[in-house]
């Protein structure tokens, strides 16, 4: 054979071995690529985390990442609000209401590798508790906590208080830290500094990355002692934009536009995209300033008449939204008799003709989307019986500084959630006259007398009653106002399963641990 042909068969030759070569390696990458996006869940966080330490700080944004890292003694079951053992298996109460005690599951270990005992609960809960952190009013009840053998925690209340448990269940309730960690970063700070940006509990996922403004890396806990996670890593890129974060969606570049997706948009979505929805707690309320023209019993009832939520409702969130029965979350409290919105504009409109005219001003509680088209619809209700009003965005922090302000706006627009299930936690947290957000600081001393007497009902049925006859009686007075209860709508890449939503929890809160493709 020519030296010339030889030396081309051979050099065709090369290349097809050079080429197919080529597309294997390829194909290989591609399939580590593909093999590592199913391992690994992404999730946007629209703003940073204020802080890692679970004692000292109220996360909304990264409360996600604090309850996949942290565990407490109990939690809420997924998708209710039924109480069930986390790393205590079992507790009692004693007859008086005043001791509870709980036993501790076996063969759990922090991350760090220190192994849970009764003495790590009690170092966590007097940590809260005596600490000076902003959580710990969750404590503020407890006498004493002592650990009666190394599975056995005894906590001793001062007084009894029915809503002990739920405040042990809610989201922001005492976790337990290591206190291997504990001691080793105690400092002079009792290890807030350095609990800030790191982490040591016992939960199925553990801290592994902290990028302040860039993005947070959880890796999954292999020594985890419940079910193990599907995932290994869960990765939040900050991303402040809602927009931005729809079309990295779009694109595949995350996984899920966990909360504040558009409404409007959700009837048009792509085809590898899907919705998980679930009962929340985010209730849409109005509270009212003392000395409006809502003071008036008769203006009051033509506003009300127009900003009836059956009236809106659907046109701003579809079918997530349910009009709220009372001042409490429906799926917290179903009421005997729910509250009715008056329906005859034609005495509405007689009402406002009769007082002259009557202008009011709504305030937003920030620019998220959901209370501007709240607003929007119900200034075009407003308007329909003679009711000039207009709406403004608070500027951030601007609610809290409302008690006593000739200026501030006459109603405020505000999502009403409590920290925890029980109907003391809504009450006490909003209406009452001390409550820390009654923004406006009215009070109705007797609608609080039978919030106290509902603190310290034990029967359910009861309680419920007590904390209904109260919230009838705020609404009744023109305190606050009961709008419309929104689901938690998570929009996620086609696939996803058992997104784990708890209504107690700020909407969007994917439970890492039970999520899976």
């Amino acid at each position: 054979m020519p030296k010339f042909l030889s030396a081309s068969i051979s050099s065709r030759f090369n290349r097809l071995v050079g080429f197919r070569l080529l597309a294997f390696l390829l194909g290989f990458l591609t399939s580590v690529a593909l093999a590592h996006a199913q391992d690994v869940l992404r999730i946007p966080y629209s703003s940073d985390i204020g802080t890692l330490d679970p004692d000292n700080g109220f996360e909304v944004a990264g409360l996600t990442v604090l309850d996949s890292i942290y565990e407490g003694l109990v939690k809420y079951e997924a998708g209710s609000t039924r109480i069930v053992g986390s790393l205590a298996g079992d507790w009692a109460m004693s007859g008086d209401g005043l001791e509870y005690t709980f036993h501790l599951v076996e063969g759990v270990k922090f991350h760090d590798g220190t192994a849970l005992d009764a003495e790590a609960v009690v170092t966590s809960f007097k940590r809260r508790r005596d600490g000076g952190f902003v959580q710990n009013y969750t404590l503020a009840n407890m006498a004493d906590i002592v650990a009666t053998d190394r599975s056995t925690v005894v906590i001793t209340l001062r007084h009894p208080q029915p809503s002990f448990i739920d405040s042990l269940a809610s989201p922001w309730g005492p976790k337990i830290i290591s206190p291997t960690a504990l001691s080793g970063h105690a400092g002079k700070d009792f290890a807030t500094g350095w609990l800030t940006d790191h982490a040591v509990g016992t939960g199925p996922f553990r801290l592994a990355e902290f990028k302040r403004g860039e993005r947070y890396v959880l890796a999954r806990n292999d020594d985890y002692w419940g079910a193990k996670p599907y995932f290994s890593k869960v990765e939040f890129p900050v991303i402040p934009d809602i927009g931005q974060q729809i079309l990295k969606l779009k694109a595949g570049e995350i996984d899920s536009v966990p909360a504040n997706f558009p409404f409007a948009q959700l009837a048009s979505l792509p085809a590898d995209l899907e919705i998980t929805s679930a009962p929340s707690m985010a209730q849409f309320e109005a509270f009212i300033k003392p000395g409006s023209p809502l003071d008036d019993a008769e203006v009051r009832k033509a506003v009300l008449t127009a900003i009836n939520p059956n009236l809106w409702a659907n046109d701003a969130f579809g079918q997530y939204a349910h009009v709220s029965k009372s001042l409490y979350p429906n799926i917290m409290l179903d009421p005997a008799q729910p509250v009715q919105f008056p329906t005859d504009f034609d005495a509405a409109k007689s009402a406002i003709a009769k007082h002259g005219p009557i202008a009011l001003t709504i305030g937003l509680y920030s620019a998220n989307p959901s209370y501007g088209r709240i607003a929007d619809l119900m200034i075009a209700q407003l308007s329909m019986i003679g009711v000039e009003a207009t709406s403004r965005i608070m500027p951030p922090g601007a609610a809290y500084a409302m008690k006593g302000d000739p200026a501030a706006p006459d109603m405020l627009l505000i999502i009403a959630s409590p920290d925890a299930a029980h109907p003391d936690n809504q009450a006490k947290a909003f209406f009452t006259g001390d409550a820390p957000l009654n923004l406006y600081g009215s009070t109705l001393p007797e609608a609080d007398a039978v919030v106290a007497e509902g603190a310290s009902a034990t029967d359910v049925a009861a309680r419920n009653a007590l904390y209904e006859r109260a919230g009838r009686m705020y609404f009744d007075a023109g305190r606050f106002i009961p709008l419309v209860d929104v689901d938690d709508v998570v929009v996620h890449r086609r696939g996803l399963k058992d997104l784990g939503l708890r209504p107690v929890f700020p909407r969007g809160s994917i439970d890492f641990s039970s999520v899976r493709r």
